[in-house]
């Protein structure tokens, strides 16, 4: 059994108005930015040991991390032929190389956004987008 317990032609807000704050806090999002940071490399364990130290040092600051978030691995295949003259048996040499990416999202005040300085180490890139 249901029970009306506001008056008929009544909103909620009419019957159980809020109690307003005693005092407002202001934030501002102009102080925060999303940054996002691509980490581009052919080593997998270096891109991870990376991505492990950037993410536990924005942790150890209390920002918000989301990732890293692994995106598909690209293969660059280039096959030539053997032989420089085009004569004999058609044979070929097969070279690969897989490039591996990861992204990191972070949501950090403009102050801790200039701090995050990790160690990188050699063969992986960095690309970092701050959007406000």
């Amino acid at each position: 059994m249901a029970f009306n317990i506001l008056p008929r032609n009544s909103s909620l807000d009419e019957a159980m108005p809020l109690p307003k704050p005693e005092k407002e806090v202001e934030v501002s999002e102009k102080e925060f930015h999303k940054i996002r940071i691509s980490l581009t490399g052919k080593d997998v364990p270096k891109l991870e040991r990376v991505c492990r130290d950037l993410k536990d040092r924005a942790e150890s600051k209390n920002l918000f991390v989301k990732g890293p978030v692994r995106l598909p691995t690209r293969i660059l295949k280039v096959t030539p032929r053997k032989s420089p003259s085009g004569q004999g048996t058609h044979t070929f040499d097969h070279y690969e190389m897989r490039i591996h990416k990861r992204l990191i999202d972070l949501i950090a005040p403009t102050k801790f956004a200039k701090k995050l300085a990790v160690n990188i180490e050699n063969g992986i890139e960095v690309d970092v987008m701050m959007m406000s």
